[in-house]
């Protein structure tokens, strides 16, 4: 479970649900199974049946009225290091769900790396590694 059992758990979830919404979206082809990929990921963080469904909906909202990905960055960035790399699994899960990256993601993806202080090789390992189970 990536956040404590706290008030702010539902919100922190939003936030990084916003950030892999919009991962989803900027090929301007948000699909069903990215939908399912993302509800998934935030089972996995500590969402449940009963609030999947709105974290889900807070989130689209974050990232339907925000204009920059630092925002969504924030929760993710203080996660600790194994979270992240779970979070960056699922973003690219998410982006090799139609089988391609495109130049939007890729540079996402570059840009991520960045804000979340992940080094360049260990990204390139784990896009690797999820594009060949794909």
């Amino acid at each position: 479970m990536f956040f404590k059992k706290d008030k702010n758990e539902s919100s922190n979830l939003s936030k990084v649900a916003a950030l892999l919404i919009h991962a989803a979206k900027i090929d301007e082809n948000f699909s069903k199974s990215e939908e399912i990929i993302i509800k998934q990921a935030l089972l996995q963080m500590g969402a449940n049946d009963e609030n999947l469904e709105k974290i889900f909906l807070d989130g689209k909202k974050i990232e339907e009225n925000s204009n920059q990905i630092l925002e969504f960055t924030k929760e993710v960035k203080n996660m600790e290091e194994n979270d992240k790399i779970k979070i960056i699994e699922t973003l690219w899960r998410i982006i090799y769900s139609n089988n391609e990256a495109d130049i939007y993601e890729t540079s996402l993806m570059r840009r991520l790396g960045g804000l979340l202080y992940i080094d360049s090789k260990l990204m390139g390992d784990i896009k690797e590694r999820i594009k060949n189970k794909i």
